[in-house]
């Protein structure tokens, strides 16, 4: 079975690349000292210290092993590669609501990058999907669970 491509922006895949050095040099000790340490305390069999311990390693193991997965099928879209005549992964695109007449701005990222607080929202995502491909003064039908939402595109550039 072949793995999921992950598409990743430079900032993206530099993001990903730290937590997992994190995980690797810091993160990786600390636990090993914490069980250490708990291990000191004796019998392991009813010592919670060791077992919340033992808990985040696997955790943060874990976390490293998908880490390098995403790393390792990465595709990351280079800012010049942007075309601002068309949305595309990379692309911050301004719109206007046409039914309440509110202006947002999103910036269109891989799943593994977005982050709705900061107004990244994923490729994947109904908004996401319904942009790619569209051009600056198109309206755009997003279908989401509330019903239809319009979006005039007023503006596309690079993120």
């Amino acid at each position: 079975m072949s793995e999921k491509e992950v598409v990743l922006t430079q900032t993206g895949l530099k993001k990903l690349e730290e937590e997992l050095d994190l995980l690797r040099t810091v993160k990786r000790k600390e636990v090993a000292e914490r069980i250490k340490t708990a291990i000191g305390f004796g019998d392991i069999s009813e010592n919670s210290e060791y077992e919340d311990a033992k808990n985040e390693q696997a955790f943060i193991e874990g976390r490293i092993i998908t880490l390098e997965k995403m790393l390792r099928n990465a595709r990351v879209i280079l800012e010049d590669d942007v075309d601002t005549n068309v949305v595309s992964v990379g692309s911050t695109v301004q719109l206007k609501d046409l039914e309440f007449g509110d202006v947002v701005e999103y910036t269109i990222v891989g799943s593994a990058e977005a982050d709705p607080l900061e107004n990244k929202i994923s490729n994947e995502s109904p908004v996401g999907q319904a942009l790619l491909g569209q051009k600056k003064g198109q309206v755009i039908d997003v279908q989401v669970p509330a019903g239809v939402i319009q979006y005039k595109i007023l503006e596309i550039k690079k993120s």
